[in-house]
């Protein structure tokens, strides 16, 4: 039987991608496979951004660049090539005057990836903001720096080429900061939530990832995508966002393909 959600709710299969042609032309020289700028870490943690760089090296990247406070200039493994270390607060995230370096990473790459272990510094948050307003190009956000992020959430659904991969807990606080009139509940259904994102992503420009049911999600322009999915750590580990910021870099004009895609096989 054939129901309304049908008409934008698309099933794929984990191991199957539903638009093999993503994959099929993926590039093969690495001069033509994007460029990553991977911006997050503090003092106290930076393994989502070693993560990150080896995963998206690995899915195939052409170049990848981390921008890390300087905090952390004696801590990062040499499998790291590529770094830029910004000034550092005395909180030990990015301080108001990393904004110059981020700025100049983000703008030779063709594909920022705000990873997390930001922190909960009030200085980072406010440099993030300023970043995400000024920046005009494809934009991943996940983990902490989606909370540190939280006080510009109108800004984030309402700029386009943004993607948000995100918990469950954090989609409800998306929901909750732009006050859209639909309550998300943890026991709501797979279709009730289906729903929810199509009807939020047709208003908003903004690409959504959301683990769901074991079922992860996303949503673009009304369209809904769906994979049964078995790794949540994946997901909170920034693996997950890698991939899909890699595989949107290679095909800008069709982002939900890419990164429902990108999942497929891990």
């Amino acid at each position: 039987m054939i129901t309304p959600a049908d008409k934008y709710w698309q099933r794929q299969d984990p191991l199957q991608p539903l638009f093999p042609d993503i994959e099929w032309s993926k590039p093969e020289q690495r001069t033509h496979a994007g460029r990553l700028a991977i911006i997050g870490g503090n003092k106290l943690g930076f393994s989502a951004i070693v993560a990150a760089y080896d995963e998206a090296r690995k899915a195939g990247i052409g170049e990848a660049r981390a921008v890390l406070p300087d905090a952390l200039k004696k801590s990062i493994p040499a499998t790291i090539t590529d770094i830029v270390f910004a000034p550092t607060n005395l909180s030990g995230g990015f301080s108001k005057d990393a904004e110059e370096q981020l700025r100049a990473t983000m703008q030779w790459s063709t594909m920022t990836l705000l990873i997390g272990d930001a922190g909960r510094n009030s200085e980072t948050a406010i440099l993030y903001e300023e970043l995400a307003k000024q920046y005009t190009g494809p934009l991943t956000i996940t983990r902490d720096a989606v909370d540190l992020l939280k006080n510009t959430t109108h800004t984030l659904v309402e700029r386009p080429d943004t993607l948000l991969v995100v918990s469950f807990v954090q989609l409800q606080k998306i929901f909750q900061a732009v006050y859209y009139p639909k309550v998300l509940t943890f026991t709501m259904s797979l279709l009730a939530l289906v729903e929810a994102l199509h009807k939020f992503t047709t208003t908003y420009p903004v690409i959504l990832a959301v683990l769901h049911n074991e079922q992860l999600i996303v949503s673009h322009a009304g369209r809904v995508v769906t994979t049964p999915w078995q790794q949540p750590m994946a997901i909170w580990r920034g693996s997950v966002a890698t991939r899909m910021a890699t595989y949107w870099s290679w095909h800008s004009n069709r982002p939900l393909e890419a990164i429902s895609s990108s999942i497929v096989g891990i």
